[in-house]
């Protein structure tokens, strides 16, 4: 059997020289934190709602038993 080598790509001084040239990745989240911020509303609301719901289900229960 024979063994594998493993060939090592090497870059010519210009390609290494072109890649630090480019802008580097700075992506924008501005939308994602506008989503973040709905969902948190969201969820408190719900969250306000079932609270009050919990604290007032005896006399809501009472009008739909009569």
């Amino acid at each position: 059997m024979s063994k594998k080598s493993k060939r090592q790509a090497n870059r010519p001084a210009s390609a290494s020289a072109s890649l630090s040239g480019r802008a580097e990745f700075n992506p924008d989240y501005s939308i994602v934190k506008r989503e973040l911020k709905r969902i948190g509303v969201l969820a408190g609301t719900f969250i306000i709602i079932l609270i009050v719901l919990a604290l007032f289900q005896n006399q809501i229960l009472a009008l739909f038993l009569k």
